[in-house]
């Protein structure tokens, strides 16, 4: 797999995406709606795994890049159409990156489905005690063919965490994350704010760099 997490930048290497149907491998309809807006402009047909009905591939890799790749093959094998994987979390340094990629386990709940109040809670309480408020957003970003070709983008924003969480926009713990430099949290921004800098952002530059044509 070709991975670029540098600057933006054509890679000589890189397979282009035709335009098409494209599989977004998420069952995670927020994901789901910030890669969709940010394919807006490139005229791709897009449609979720979810709305196919896909099963969810086990997420076995120690890498948010290794994940992508695992549901970007799954998808993108079983419809017979490019794919586009999405693996993201959030880590805080006070707690050597945790959850990092296991960000949504540590919003599960015991009979099934996420409770991020009760996760970001929980950050908060492990991390309150040290001084030390670094917390970063990583997003993988892993397109890939049949054939079991893939490319994989790599982004981060960093910034610091806050608690009690702050708005209502976003999806998960983007209402603890204050990104450097920013008055606003993930959860309290605009959506196009959120999206000119965010990592998922940072990591769909570098794919489109190397992988999409206007």
């Amino acid at each position: 797999m070709n991975c670029s997490s540098g600057s933006v930048r054509r890679l000589a290497l890189a397979r282009v995406l035709q335009r098409g149907r494209l599989v977004i491998a998420t069952h995670n309809e927020g994901k789901r709606r910030e890669v969709a807006e940010l394919l807006a402009p490139f005229g791709m047909e897009v449609v979720a795994a979810g709305a196919l009905g896909l099963p969810v591939p086990e997420e076995t890799e120690d890498s948010f890049l290794g994940n992508a790749r695992i549901k970007a093959l799954a998808a993108a094998r079983a419809t017979g159409l490019p794919a586009l994987a999405d693996d993201s979390g959030f880590s805080v340094a006070a707690l050597g990156g945790d959850p990092g990629v296991r960000t949504a386990d540590w919003a599960e709940l015991p009979g099934g489905g996420r409770d991020y109040a009760m996760a970001m809670a929980k950050v908060a309480a492990l991390a309150a005690p040290f001084p030390d408020r670094h917390a970063w957003f990583s997003c993988a970003l892993v397109l890939a063919w049949p054939d079991g070709h893939s490319e994989g983008f790599l982004g981060e924003v960093h910034g610091t965490w806050v608690h009690p969480p702050r708005g209502e926009r976003g999806f998960g713990y983007d209402p603890m994350f204050l990104p450097e430099g920013g008055a606003e949290t993930f959860g309290e921004m605009e959506p196009a704010a959120k999206h000119a800098i965010s990592h998922r952002a940072r990591a769909f530059a570098l794919l489109r760099e190397a992988c999409l044509t206007a």
